[in-house]
């Protein structure tokens, strides 16, 4: 198994910064963990589901 080394890990952030959007919210204390755990009571990661979720509601209004 390769290890993360600071290659890759370049490699990760050049990506990152080229290919994706980053978004921060802000929630009320206690709230991310409980998002969390609903999310993955899904088998889904609580990005995951925030994207499915906004994707459902713009098909649902177009």
């Amino acid at each position: 198994m390769t290890s993360y080394d600071e290659k890759a890990k370049a490699r990760t952030m050049k990506y990152m910064k080229e290919k994706r959007d980053k978004l921060t919210l802000n929630l009320p204390r206690g709230d991310k963990e409980r998002y969390k755990a609903h999310a993955e009571s899904k088998n889904k990661s609580l990005t995951g589901l925030i994207v499915e979720l906004l994707e459902e509601d713009i098909k649902k209004t177009k």
